[in-house]
């Protein structure tokens, strides 16, 4: 997936949610050769521990074990919390 894909799915989930939260982009899931291949250059660096990496003010989990795709606020359930707005594309 690169950055362009992202950004498509991600504007293609909010549309599709139609205002309902829980349909909503939750978590971005990438697994590590992902993250180092196409994902994470451009991107903001983490501002906090707590807000972590965050790409359109998404939580990104990064991991080996991870399937690189987009989770939606309920299937994400806790570990996308906190959840804000999606941010426009940068």
């Amino acid at each position: 997936m690169t950055p362009a894909d992202l950004d498509q799915i991600l504007d293609d989930m909010q549309a599709k949610a139609a205002g309902n939260p829980d349909a909503m982009p939750g978590l971005i899931a990438v697994h590590t050769n992902d993250w180092i291949a196409e994902l994470h250059a451009g991107w903001t660096k983490p501002k906090t521990l707590v807000d972590g990496i965050r790409i359109r003010d998404i939580k990104v989990a990064v991991g080996a074990t991870l399937k690189t795709g987009v989770l939606t606020r309920g299937e994400a359930g806790e570990r996308g919390e906190p959840y804000r707005d999606l941010t426009p594309r940068p």
